[in-house]
């Protein structure tokens, strides 16, 4: 369904940048939400990838681009974070390697990492990072220097930080030294 995104030209901005890592052949994983979802409609009709998700609505917009493979993987449907959580996808992740995975931030800090409110979606997030190579973590600046109690992964994990911001920006000094910057 349709509705207004909270911060919506940051988030394209922010798929403008994070989409400047996706290249034909590549095999990619993704989750839910917003600036995920204005990455997937910003795919050129012309990439040839395959495209893992644990997001109903991500796999159905996926869909629309006629050369992605697109994979959906099971489990159950969690309303609040609208991604299948559980035993499957876990299990599923464990048998799969992909190139790159989009990971978008509830919370963010350079000591604490990237952090979440629910364990059940912490334990999906560990197992999509387990089985990819590489880490983008897409987030507005307004997540950046804040922390929850359930840690997914440290600073050093992160390959890519992508913000609105310009990587220049005095507000990503403290991830500088431990991830590149968008």
């Amino acid at each position: 369904q349709e509705k207004t995104v909270y911060a919506q030209s940051s988030k394209k901005e922010i798929a403008k940048k994070a989409l400047s890592l996706i290249k034909n052949g590549m095999i990619i994983l993704t989750e839910a939400g917003t600036t995920i979802l204005e990455l997937v409609r910003m795919i050129p009709d012309d990439l040839e990838a395959t495209f893992f998700t644990v997001s109903p609505l991500m796999a159905l917009e996926l869909a629309e681009h006629p050369l992605l493979n697109v994979i959906l993987l099971g489990g159950h449907i969690d309303m609040s974070s609208q991604i299948t959580l559980g035993e499957k996808p876990v299990s599923d992740l464990s048998e799969i390697s992909v190139d790159l995975c989009f990971l978008g931030a509830n919370a963010i800090d350079a000591k604490e990492g990237l952090t979440e409110v629910e364990w059940s979606v912490v334990q999906v997030k560990k197992a999509m990072i387990r089985a990819s190579s590489k880490l983008a973590i897409i987030t507005i600046s307004e997540k950046l220097n804040s922390a929850h109690k359930m840690k997914v992964c440290g600073l050093s994990t992160i390959d890519y930080l992508i913000t609105e911001l310009n990587p220049e920006d005095s507000r990503l000094t403290a991830y500088k030294k431990n991830v590149h910057l968008l």
